[in-house]
């Protein structure tokens, strides 16, 4: 690099951040004053994305015009992008430009632009829109380049719009650092409109994020003919605000309605309005939605998060499970390029989903019986669980079969047969009444789905209702309301069904090979700065 370059980042190092923000103010009223152009640009039509004028490119048609400049074939394009590097040679300026499909060079030469455009690619900062149009050609290092071309040169004739580049909009903000970018993960998920064209990863990462929720809505509403579905999936919605919060238990965000003067609650899950379709005589629907739960944060949760929730009429559980494996390979194929998938550094087999019981599971990992009350209060003090904030046996068990087993459920597996008391919307299994028809998916150590073979008898579900508001204090009982209409529901009749719930956020995560669900939420939550 010659010292004739113009290497910004070397200015701006020699600037203070007051100086270099008071320089781009500067720079806007000169593009109003000097150009008489708006630095907030108009409507541009008929550009290409980067990707797609890279594809254009034609390197016979571009070594023709090399061997002879009167033959030109080359393909005009029109791009636009962010500008992420800017270099000035002399009569002759290179920039990176980049939008969410990559980065490509534009050329910018004062031959072939004219003055008044060459000013302005001069003018142009890191981070500024702009937009070029012209041939695409490869330079001397073989770099794919947009050759800003103008159809006017004379200086006093030519206007903005048949500039050969033109900058649309003017930043005002200093860009990321030069050579690091964007590093600091709390920064990156508090400005994740800078983290995304700073960091291509992100961008990819949150455009796979759409792909995977497509893909399973698509498996959903037109399954392929080998995925042994009963049949298309309806999609529908329910609502986000509830009188009454139900569908499983956690503490809801509560607001309040000013016109009917009533409290509601933002929903921690949609499932008993979907049963209710089934009710209605909808056969299979299914929502990808947001959930809202009042609880704290961590790698895995959110507390607004987004789920798959699903209900087949005459279905099960093994119904549903064959719709959960089928459902993870579609997607893993179809997305993500295969059945084996790394996360981290373990390699997941799609392709093969084992299937344990959950007492099974307790006894191999623990090396006693699951009924043994005295050897669980042991091994709950070990793990330094206090036995006496638990209510009976198998809610003890839960807690230290969920601190000793999932780390071990690392390949894909269907963990079934849960106690029943564990379960409360939730089938017995025939002729196991303590045994109920539930599965959770575990992958990675995380659980990724929760299943049912579900609960259709009111006077049981009412029964259930009832049990689980024994024994809270007023606090915890208050959100733990029996909804009397969905048991009316209940009573009208839902036939045997089978019920899913995804967490979507987590299956990004898995497929996308992120670590903390923030890397696959655009908008995390995060507490307030300051």
């Amino acid at each position: 690099m010659s010292e004739k370059q113009n290497v910004k980042g070397k200015e701006a190092e020699s600037k203070s951040s007051s100086e270099l923000l008071a320089d781009r103010r500067r720079k806007l009223d000169r593009l109003r004053e000097e150009f008489e152009i708006d630095p907030f640009g108009q409507r541009t039509d008929g550009l290409l994305t980067v990707a797609g004028a890279r594809n254009a490119y034609d390197q016979a048609a571009d070594e023709a015009h090399k061997e002879n400049a009167d033959v030109d074939d080359r393909p005009i394009v029109r791009v636009a992008g962010r500008v992420v590097q800017h270099r000035v040679m002399g009569n002759l300026i290179f920039m990176s430009i980049r939008d969410e499909t990559g980065d490509i060079q534009l050329a910018v030469s004062k031959k072939m632009v004219g003055q008044p455009a060459f000013k302005l690619a001069k003018l142009t900062d890191l981070s500024d829109i702009v937009f070029a149009e012209g041939p695409l050609a490869t330079t001397k290092t073989g770099e794919i380049s947009v050759w800003a071309t103008s159809s006017v040169l004379e200086e006093e004739n030519q206007t903005p719009a048949e500039a050969g580049f033109q900058i649309l909009t003017k930043s005002l903000a200093l860009p990321p650092g030069k050579f690091h970018g964007l590093q600091d993960q709390e920064q990156r998920y508090r400005k994740r409109y800078v983290d995304l064209y700073a960091n291509p990863d992100v961008m990819q990462n949150m455009k796979r994020r759409s792909q995977i929720i497509k893909g399973v809505r698509d498996f959903l509403t037109d399954p392929p003919k080998d995925s042994e579905l009963s049949g298309p999936y309806l999609e529908v919605e329910t609502p986000m605000m509830q009188s009454i919060p139900g569908g499983a238990a956690a503490r809801p965000f509560v607001t309040h309605h000013n016109a009917l003067d009533i409290e509601l609650y933002l929903r921690i899950a949609p499932e008993l309005y979907l049963k209710r379709l089934l009710v209605g005589g909808m056969l299979r629907v299914f929502e990808i939605n947001r959930n809202f739960r009042n609880e704290g944060l961590s790698p895995r949760h959110n507390p607004e998060f987004t789920m798959l929730e699903l209900y087949e009429a005459f279905g099960d559980l093994y119904s549903i499970m064959n719709l959960v494996e089928k459902l993870f390979q579609h997607v893993a194929d179809t997305v993500c390029g295969g059945q084996k998938l790394m996360f981290g550094d373990v390699e997941i087999d799609y392709s093969n989903f084992r299937r344990a019981k959950y007492l099974d599971l307790f006894v191999e990992h623990n090396g006693f019986d699951h009924a043994d009350h005295e050897k669980l209060v042991e091994k709950a003090k070990k793990l330094h669980i206090d036995p006496a904030d638990f209510g009976d046996h198998d809610q003890l068990l839960n807690t230290v079969w969920e601190e000793t087993v999932e780390e071990h459920l690392v390949q894909p597996t269907f963990v079934i047969d849960y106690p029943a008391s564990l379960c409360p919307l939730t089938k017995r299994k025939p002729n196991e009444p303590e045994i109920a028809e539930r599965f959770e998916l575990f992958i990675a150590k995380m659980e990724l789905a929760n299943a049912y073979t579900e609960l259709n008898d009111p006077d049981v579900q009412e029964e259930n209702f009832s049990g689980q508001v024994e024994g809270l204090d007023e606090e915890e009982a208050m959100f733990r309301n029996v909804d009397e209409d969905f048991l009316e529901a209940l009573k009208v009749g839902m036939p045997p069904a089978g019920g899913l719930g995804i967490g979507i956020d987590r299956m990004v995560m898995l497929l996308t090979n992120q670590r903390s669900i923030r890397d696959v939420i655009l908008f995390p939550l995060m507490k307030p700065q300051g």
